[in-house]
């Protein structure tokens, strides 16, 4: 790193979404590294291969700047967090599957980051990170598309005239409510139910080999919530004869040996629920159904809390780092 291009002080959207970046990356490649152990398809292992770089140039990036700038590198995820010598726990479907959720949610990620980073370095960072995680989700849907595993949106009727909506029944349940959902309403259910989808698949393995009995129920839990929000959103879909993605817990194989700490399919989990949390949120914004409204925020109430209590467990086993903080100028003022 060249010491003369970077005078300016990292701001603290910044530093934060760098340490982020660091944990969830690490992370990654724990979890990429015991994929590859066990894997059949040629193209997945591929796929999954450039995943693990991309995550590796990612994190020796965060931490030669940490190191320069005179930042505490975060502990994240290591060796110890991850046992490649365990059974194979999921199917290579579930890894291709896994892969493409992951980089769209790294395109929202990714997104959202840029509009709040300013230095240059870290801005061409960012960037390269986008332009990364487009071309593993291009990967990703084209090894989805040939072997016929992508689970399509519905489709719905191309507009033939122009119309105007006239009634308050368009938005307003219980004034004549109207059926029909909206593309972005079609949109944002069928995405919620398959990323459920995935969060079932995952709490369904985790529960099985996590070693602490909190941290099973805790994901129990987390499954009972996700099979009711699936449940709630397709029944949405099923009134307007649309389809809806099918579960794919069969990827789990019954292993009990567990490939992760306990820690890390903590902080897993919990970056999905941020994840889903953002998905609900987009879909409120995007819904013109006032049931469809109640429906999101209900949902994300529940989440927060579920979200709320993983927290509490992991500071209670001391998993959880503390982030970057801002100064405390109260006690700062008292010497």
């Amino acid at each position: 790193m060249n010491n003369n291009l970077n005078p300016i002080k990292l701001t603290a959207a910044e530093l934060s979404y760098l340490w982020t970046s660091y944990l969830a990356d690490s992370m990654s490649i724990c979890v990429l590294k015991y994929f590859l152990v066990h894997i059949d398809d040629l193209d997945i292992k591929s796929l999954i291969n450039h995943a693990l770089e991309l995550s590796q140039k990612h994190l020796d990036f965060i931490r030669e700047l940490f190191t320069y700038e005179q930042i505490q590198i975060p502990q994240g995820f290591t060796e110890q967090d991850v046992n490649l010598l365990a059974k194979r726990l999921f199917s290579d479907i579930f890894y291709l599957r896994y892969i493409r959720n992951m980089s769209k949610g790294g395109l929202v990620t990714y997104g959202r980051v840029l509009q709040n980073v300013y230095r240059q370095d870290i801005r061409s960072f960012y960037a390269e990170c986008m332009t990364d995680t487009l071309e593993l989700d291009s990967k990703a849907t084209t090894i989805l598309l040939e072997k016929g595993l992508a689970m399509r949106p519905p489709i719905i009727p191309y507009p033939q005239k122009l119309e105007f909506v006239h009634k308050q029944s368009f938005i307003l349940e219980g004034l004549g409510r109207r059926e029909a959902l909206t593309g972005a309403e079609v949109t944002n259910l069928y995405a919620n139910v398959l990323t459920n989808r995935l969060g079932v698949a995952i709490t369904t393995a985790f529960s099985q080999v996590a070693k602490s009995n909190k941290v099973r129920k805790y994901f129990l839990r987390g499954k009972e919530v996700s099979l009711k929000h699936i449940k709630v959103l397709s029944s949405y879909l099923e009134m307007d004869s649309l389809g809806f993605p099918i579960a794919f817990e069969q990827e789990v194989t019954d292993s009990k040996e567990s490939p992760f700490s306990d820690k890390l399919m903590m902080f897993h989990f919990n970056l999905m629920i941020y994840a889903g949390v953002g998905n609900y949120g987009i879909a409120v914004s995007e819904s013109q159904r006032t049931d469809l409204v109640v429906d999101y925020t209900r949902f994300n109430m529940e989440v927060l809390k579920l979200s709320e209590d993983g927290a509490n467990l992991m500071i209670e086993n001391e998993w959880l780092e503390q982030p970057p903080l801002a100064a405390n100028r109260r006690d700062l003022s008292k010497g």
